[in-house]
C-alpha cells in the first residue's frame, strides 16, 4: 500500500501525536508500505535547525516526511490560522495521491476532513479519518466558542465532515457514543485506542537518575506529565487546590511535567497559591520519559467531567505500562473511571472536588502494598489490551479492507 499520514504535530515536538504518528509509520515501513507523513515545522522550542525555512522535505526510517511552515502563535485565533494554513498546505498535496491510496488523517483539526473528502472524491483514495479530539464540542464547552451563530455553524460543518467519510476510527467508546448521538452510523465507526510501547514504558526503580536529579527518591511523588492544553487546564488547577489542602505534609510533592497553551497561566495560578509542595518542570527528553515516570509514587490523570465522558487520553496507557498505580480524576460514568474500576489500577475522585481528591491521595500514601498491587495490575491490562504491535496490527488490517 501507498499510505500518507496527515498529522499537524510530529517529532521533534513533544507529546503523544508525534511520538504515536512516528511509531505508525515506522511500523508500515518496516512491512514493505511506501509510506509518507505530511506535517509541519515544528514550533518553538523544538524547531532547531528548522528556522527561517518554510518547507522541508526529510528521510527518515523507512519513510519520507514533508513539512510546511505555519504560524507559532499560542492566541486561540493565530491556532485557527495555523490549522487552516495546513489544512491548505494537504489539500495541494493531494496531486501526489493516486487512486487506492490510503489516506490517513489526524484530527483535529476538524477541517481536515475536507482533504478527506476531497481526497475520496477527487482522487479515488481510500480515506480513515483517525478522530483524537471530539470538536468543536471542546471548544464549546470551555467557553471558547460562545456566539450562537457560530456553534451552530460548527456543528452543521461537523455533521458535514463526518457524512463526507466512510471510515473514521475512534480511540473510545465514548467517541463513539458522541458521534452516533450526532446522528453518525455506527457501522462507520471503528474503536482503536492509541497504543503504547511496552518495552519502552515499564516498570523500573524509583531510584534512578532523574529522580536524584530533581530530589523525588525521598518524597511522595504524584506525577503528571502531559500537554497543559484548554481542556487539562481546568482539572490542573484542582490539583494545585488539592496541593493547597496537603501542603502540612512534607513528604507529599506534585510534580507537574509538561508544557502547552495554558503552561503560563497554570504557573501563576500556582505562584498566587504559593506552593511549597508543587514542582513545575518542562518536558524532559524523550529517553528519560520512562524513569521520570518511575519517579512517581502516584500517576495523575486529570479529566475535566465533560472530557472525562468521552474519552480515554493516551498518557493513561503510557502510566498503566510504566506499572505505576493512577489517581483519575475522573466522572463516575466515565470510561476512565470504569477501566480504573473493573482493573483495580488505582482509585478515583472527582474532578472538581480537591477534598476527595485530597482524601486519595492520602489514602494511596498510606497503603504500599496496595500501591504494587495496582501498578501491576495496569502493566497487565497494558500488556492485553494496548500493546503497540497489537494495535499497530489492528490499524493495518482496518487500512487494506477500507474501500
Amino acid at each position: 500500500m501507498r499510505i500518507f499520514i496527515h498529522t499537524m504535530y510530529y517529532l521533534p515536538e513533544f507529546g503523544s501525536a508525534p511520538i504515536l504518528m512516528n511509531e505508525l509509520a515506522t511500523q508500515l515501513a518496516r512491512n514493505g508500505h511506501a509510506v509518507e507523513i505530511v506535517t509541519t515545522l515544528p514550533r518553538p522550542p523544538h524547531n532547531k535547525g528548522y528556522e527561517g525555512r518554510f518547507y522541508v522535505r526529510e528521510t527518515r526510517t523507512g519513510f519520507r516526511a514533508k513539512r510546511i511552515l505555519t504560524n507559532f502563535t499560542r492566541h486561540h485565533f493565530g491556532r485557527l490560522i495555523a490549522w487552516s494554513i495546513y489544512t491548505l498546505y494537504t489539500m495541494v498535496h493531494l496531486a501526489k495521491v493516486r487512486r487506492g491510496d490510503v489516506v490517513f488523517l489526524r484530527l483535529p483539526p476538524l477541517q481536515l476532513g475536507v482533504t478527506g473528502i476531497l481526497a475520496r472524491f477527487l482522487r479515488g483514495a481510500r480515506v480513515m479519518l483517525n478522530v483524537q479530539d471530539i470538536h468543536p464540542d471542546l471548544s464549546i464547552e470551555s467557553g471558547l466558542l460562545k456566539n450562537p451563530l457560530a456553534i451552530k455553524a460548527a456543528l452543521g460543518f461537523e455533521k458535514w465532515i463526518y457524512d463526507g467519510h466512510r471510515n473514521i476510527v475512534v480511540i473510545s467508546d465514548g467517541f463513539k457514543r458522541n458521534l452516533t448521538a450526532k446522528g453518525v452510523p455506527p457501522e462507520k465507526i471503528s474503536v482503536i485506542p492509541n497504543w503504547v510501547d511496552t518495552e519502552f514504558l515499564k516498570p523500573l526503580s524509583k531510584a534512578n537518575p532523574v529522580s536524584e536529579k530533581y530530589g523525588l527518591a525521598d518524597k511522595f511523588v504524584l506525577l503528571y506529565s502531559g500537554i497543559v492544553s484548554i481542556s487539562s487546564y481546568a482539572t490542573l488547577v484542582r490539583i494545585l487546590d488539592t496541593a493547597a489542602l496537603l501542603k502540612d505534609d512534607p513528604e507529599i510533592l506534585f510534580v507537574i511535567v509538561g508544557e502547552g497553551f495554558k503552561a503560563n497561566d497554570l504557573q501563576a495560578k500556582a505562584a498566587e497559591l504559593d506552593l511549597p509542595n508543587v514542582l513545575r518542570l518542562p518536558f524532559q527528553p524523550y529517553r528519560d520519559v520512562p524513569q521520570m515516570m518511575a519517579s512517581a509514587d502516584v500517576l495523575l490523570v486529570p479529566l475535566d467531567k465533560e472530557k472525562s465522558l468521552l474519552s480515554v487520553p493516551s498518557k493513561f496507557y503510557n502510566y498503566v505500562a510504566a506499572g505505576r498505580p493512577v489517581l483519575g480524576l475522573a466522572h463516575e460514568n466515565s470510561e476512565v473511571f470504569q477501566i480504573i474500576r473493573e482493573t483495580r489500577c488505582g482509585l478515583c475522585a472527582p474532578p472538581d472536588d480537591p477534598a476527595m481528591i485530597a482524601a486519595a491521595v492520602r489514602a494511596l500514601k498510606k497503603d504500599a502494598a496496595g500501591r504494587a498491587a495496582m501498578g501491576a495490575n495496569g502493566r497487565a491490562y497494558a500488556l492485553k489490551n494496548v500493546a503497540k504491535d497489537l494495535v499497530l496490527k489492528m490499524v493495518e488490517e482496518l487500512m487494506a479492507t477500507i474501500s
